[in-house]
């Protein structure tokens, strides 16, 4: 390809993967002091970020806009969001840390092992990784939300348990992935 008709680094899809990041440090700030209308914030400021994610892909797919930047950027720009969100969490005692640091610790090491196979394969995200790309955001985005606040009690904990019923979804196919992953890299060779 020559240089006239390289994707231009800065475009929309681009756009929205730095506005996520941006937006990370914001939502953190949120959830420091979390009262009701800061964790209503926190929430709105996540749901705009998760959004992001979606169109930033679509626009690089359907315009042609893919580079490797974005592709870079993206998958920073989701792990630091995912996994800010799930810090603040057990930060704030609304997830057990044992599950935050499982998470993590797959997080690093599936980044780790992708990028030490880069050279014979990119390994793309599977079904099983966006399956728990999207449980976990739905999750983690449920725990923000301050139901005891508006609903009564019963409710309010049913919310909260579906939130971890998610989460339980997500960590079986964070770790189910993460296993096909280290199956395929295995298989390089």
């Amino acid at each position: 390809m020559d240089e006239k008709s390289q994707v231009p680094i800065v475009n929309i899809a681009n756009a929205l993967t730095v506005l996520r990041l941006l937006l990370v440090p914001v939502f953190i700030w949120l959830l420091l002091e979390p009262t009701v209308e800061r964790r209503w914030i926190a929430w709105a400021v996540f749901a705009i970020a998760a959004m992001t994610d979606q169109l930033d892909g679509y626009f690089a797919r359907s315009r042609g806009l893919i580079t490797n930047f974005g592709k870079l950027a993206d998958s920073i720009a989701d792990k630091f969001l995912i996994l800010s969100a799930m810090i603040m969490a057990s930060v704030n005692g609304w997830l057990w840390w044992w599950v935050t640091i499982v998470f993590i610790v797959r997080e690093l090491g599936i980044t780790i092992m992708r990028m030490a196979v880069v050279k014979k394969k990119v390994m793309a995200a599977g079904r099983g990784g966006k399956i728990k790309m999207f449980a976990q955001s739905l999750g983690i985005g449920g725990l923000i939300i301050p139901w005891h606040s508006f609903l009564p009690e019963a409710l309010a904990t049913g919310a909260v348990w579906i939130c971890y019923a998610l989460i339980a979804i997500a960590l079986f196919f964070a770790l189910t992935s993460a296993w096909e992953y280290i199956r395929e890299a295995s298989r390089l060779d």
